[in-house]
């Protein structure tokens, strides 16, 4: 058992096959092979698709009962307007994803750049209405990064209802220089906003989204150590996904990470290494 939640984007990932994972695997049982190594994942599916009834069986069947799948609402509701008139919507969101049970931990609510200060009475009445579940926030407009008024008013308004605003870092990434389109994709869809690690919660939230170099993304993230390493010693439960470009080595980037708090925690159990290679038996 991990004091920590340690994760990536998601588990279907074809490059992890012959490396992460074993190479024959089949894209069906990748979630299982997953699940015996992370004890998290970022819920990006549900974003763009809400998962149908026996894809949710499929899902439930495969991920322990201690395992976290942090679902992002899907974009019609964080995207597509008032908050206030998407109650129903959620509620219907949260119904379909009732089979994970307490899997769903916390519900991500990742709000568009256009949501600025403006916006913070619909974001008050739409927690409000959730407030029996636990919830993570992400935002991306520039005024809740200023150091002003907004941001401190973003702050009490989360920190009073003991919700958690998802600290993302993208430094690494953008402080690559590539003409690679998975790089280039990645700056083009990812926010470049100042660092905020904040814990309102006992479960501080931390989104790395580093480079293809992981020994380049290393000075962003080594930092990072001491940061959950602290939380982890006041006893907290900090959530930590780590993302690449492509993410072809996002699972690597976690291994790493957890080493590395390995080093600063000493007892903290090693992560299960699976087998890539399928072995190969000899005929009689």
């Amino acid at each position: 058992m991990l004091p920590y939640y340690l994760g990536c984007p998601s588990w279907n990932e074809p490059a992890w096959r012959g490396s992460f994972y074993p190479a024959d695997l089949r894209p069906a049982d990748s979630l299982g092979h997953y699940v015996q190594v992370f004890n998290a994942v970022e819920g990006n599916t549900t974003f763009y698709a809400r998962p149908n009834a026996e894809t949710l069986r499929r899902w439930a069947d495969s991920m322990p009962a201690d395992f976290h799948f942090c679902a992002k609402l899907p974009r019609d509701i964080s995207h597509g307007g008032d908050l206030r008139e998407q109650l129903a919507a959620t509620a219907d969101f949260l119904e379909l994803l009732a089979r994970l049970g307490e899997r769903v931990a916390p519900l991500w609510l990742q709000l568009p750049a256009s949501f600025g200060p403006q916006r913070l009475g619909e974001l008050a009445y739409w927690l409000d209405e959730f407030s029996s579940r636990r919830i993570a926030v992400e935002v991306r407009n520039q005024a809740f990064f200023a150091k002003g008024e907004e941001e401190r008013a973003l702050n009490r308004l989360l920190h009073e209802r003991g919700v958690e605003r998802i600290c993302l870092d993208s430094r690494a990434l953008f402080a690559c220089q590539s003409s690679d389109p998975s790089v280039l994709h990645a700056q083009s869809k990812n926010p470049r906003v100042p660092v905020r690690p904040t814990a309102f919660s006992d479960s501080p939230q931390v989104r790395f989204i580093g480079g293809p170099d992981l020994d380049a993304n290393a000075a962003y993230l080594t930092p990072w150590v001491d940061k959950v390493a602290g939380w982890i010693e006041q006893g907290l439960t900090p959530h930590v996904f780590l993302h690449t470009p492509d993410n072809h080595r996002a699972a690597e980037q976690a291994q790493r990470f957890h080493c590395l708090l390995m080093q600063r925690l000493p007892g903290l159990p090693a992560l299960v290494e699976l087998k890539p290679e399928v072995e190969q038996l000899g005929l009689l």
